[in-house]
């Protein structure tokens, strides 16, 4: 089968195959150890429902590129197609390609998800909220598959040797996940400071008619700082690494970006960022609210 070799660009790092296959093993059994972990309640939010899709998609291309690295003619007949180590490159840009495009839609869902479950509106209950997020979760593959497809710039790099003689892959690299941990901490700073900076304004003796406004904007300020300090005390470890791969020159293959630890750490962060946004202190102190389910942080007030 004739491939076309396009130039390599800044934007791909070569991987040997032995590599790619370790990597993605670790991450199937990482994601498939955090999926049992949360095996609770991961059906109760799109996150959890979407990490469940993630870690089959996983699976499904670990197991499709170690057959055919593995087999002894080094190729593979399916459905009268042969398939080559030419696919196994092929199929893990594609992927990587999938998942950076699937980043933020994610991000921008989950955040919806959680804002409207904290705020209790258009909530489905009981089985109907596992379909509604099994829906959307497909739905989102299967636009991001078409995006990568017919509408983005998206062109396969490719070696022009025989198929037998291929031991590394090109492979695209992907900071858009540190990227957007950035983004969404700095967000969540503001928010803090700006709360504290509040919290500062209002310390003068108030006017009778605004005790109220200042005791409603006191314990905003309170729960701010408390969600922040909920969430650095079970992520801090974690935000030291992104923190060293964001300053360091650590390139991440697009293929390992996506990942379900990442998931877990987003969905502790936009809980946070919606407490912090929308929730009232007064019914957090009498359990009115109601947290997105975490099995990392326990969101106490």
């Amino acid at each position: 089968m004739c491939m076309k070799l396009y130039l390599i660009n800044e934007h791909t790092m070569n991987i040997s195959i032995s590599s790619i296959l370790l990597s993605l093993g670790g991450k199937c059994l990482l994601n498939w150890a955090l999926v049992f972990l949360q095996r609770n309640h991961i059906c109760k939010s799109f996150l959890g429902v979407f990490s469940v899709s993630l870690a089959v998609v996983d699976i499904t291309l670990t197991l499709s590129v170690t057959t055919l690295h593995i087999h002894a003619d080094g190729y593979v007949i399916l459905l009268g197609l042969k398939l080559t180590k030419y696919h196994i490159c092929l199929l893990v840009q594609i992927l990587g390609q999938v998942y950076r495009a699937l980043l933020w839609p994610v991000v921008v869902l989950a955040g919806l998800d959680h804002f409207c479950t904290v705020t209790q509106r258009l909530q489905p209950t009981g089985r109907a909220r596992w379909i509604f997020y099994l829906c959307v979760s497909c739905s989102l593959w299967y636009l991001t598959a078409v995006y990568v497809f017919l509408l983005s710039d998206f062109i396969p790099v490719l070696e022009d040797v025989p198929y037998n003689q291929i031991h590394q892959c090109w492979v695209f690299h992907n900071s858009e996940v540190l990227q957007v941990s950035m983004l969404l901490l700095l967000t969540l700073g503001c928010v803090m400071l700006y709360a504290g900076y509040r919290t500062r304004l209002l310390k003068n003796p108030p006017l009778k008619d605004q005790i109220t406004d200042q005791s409603r904007t006191h314990s905003r300020g309170k729960v701010v700082h408390q969600a922040v300090r909920i969430f650095l005390n079970t992520w801090a470890l974690f935000l030291f690494f992104l923190a060293t791969f964001f300053l360091l020159p650590v390139e991440i293959p697009a293929y390992l970006g996506l990942n379900i630890a990442w998931l877990c750490f987003l969905n502790s962060l936009l809980i946070a960022a919606v407490l912090c946004a929308v929730s009232p202190s007064s019914q957090l102190a009498q359990d009115l609210a109601v947290v997105p389910p975490d099995s990392f942080c326990k969101w106490r007030f």
